[in-house]
């Protein structure tokens, strides 16, 4: 049975259209949209959690410590405390990179499922296949992060227009189920004159996005502004160090974490609605799918 509030991916959007329809897909499911991002990559979210805080309060304890120090003669000893901390900025990125992997594939192949059964999506699918593709996604991802990376590098302005190109290259890797190497060089092909639009696109949603992960980080910011106010004025390194190790400051920046993340999905729909559009323009897939259908 088709869905009457199903919202077609398969066509030609303007950036108004593209940005309009993004709001809308949330808007209409985002109860069965988030709850499967929470099943599938809950776990992942909620380690990513743990770990923030663990090395949160290890790194705030090492601050005290430091600032204790501040008149050692010894200068190995600080050097001594900064050295673990290394280790733990590494594991933080591993699995920070791991919980970006999970909440991006179960986003890509909701929508995947959502586009194939006409807006009943098959929860089961989803999950299957985002386990079964994370070392793929993985591999993917550091590839574009070492293009991105190293076109920042010679001139910033290459990193920009890698950016661009390669955001379609996860839309192209489980679409139409590419392989890595595959996914990147379709990627050059789609965008061939499309860049400036595609580009424009993915500012005002990346845009849109921060605005609205700002208000995860309000409580916050307001709850750290006024537990702060007891510390100005004081000469204590350590007293302002410790001050903001407090339970309540550091579960509202998790609360703040978890929402951003899961927000960070929404410039990843409007991605999807850049990939069929681009592909639509050039390969017309969905015209061709409609005319098909109606002769059966």
């Amino acid at each position: 049975m088709e869905n009457h509030s199903f919202i077609e991916f398969k066509k030609e959007r303007d950036l108004g259209a593209i940005i309009n329809d993004t709001f809308a897909f949330i808007r209409e499911n985002w109860k069965s949209y988030f709850s499967a991002i929470i099943k599938i990559a809950g776990p992942f979210i909620l380690a990513g959690s743990i770990l923030m805080v663990v090395i949160l309060g290890y790194y705030l304890g090492v601050a005290g410590e430091m600032a204790g120090m501040i008149n050692s003669s010894n200068p190995n000893d600080m050097f001594g405390l900064m050295i673990p901390m290394f280790g733990w900025i590494g594991l933080m990125v591993v699995v920070f990179m791991l919980v970006f992997i999970m909440v991006s594939l179960t986003s890509l192949y909701y929508i995947k499922s959502y586009i194939e059964n006409n807006g009943d999506v098959n929860i089961e699918d989803v999950k299957s296949n985002t386990y079964k593709n994370i070392f793929k996604f993985l591999g993917l991802g550091i590839l574009i992060v070492l293009m991105i990376g190293f076109g920042a590098v010679l001139c910033y302005l290459p990193g920009i227009y890698l950016w661009v190109v390669l955001s379609l290259a996860t839309s192209i890797m489980v679409f139409e189920d590419k392989s890595v190497s595959e996914s990147i060089s379709h990627c050059f092909i789609l965008i061939k004159e499309q860049w400036w639009n595609t580009f424009g696109v993915l500012l005002v949603v990346t845009i849109l996005v921060n605005i609205l992960g700002y208000a995860f980080s309000i409580p916050a910011m307001l709850y750290d502004l006024i537990s702060g106010g007891t510390t100005i004025g004081s000469n204590d390194p350590t007293e302002i160090v410790m001050a903001l190790n407090d339970p309540i400051s550091i579960g509202l920046n998790v609360i703040s974490f978890i929402g951003k993340f899961v927000l960070s999905s929404i410039t990843l729909i409007a991605s999807v609605f850049i990939y069929y559009d681009l592909n639509e323009q050039k390969n017309l897939t969905g015209t061709i799918e409609k005319i098909d259908s109606l002769g059966q």
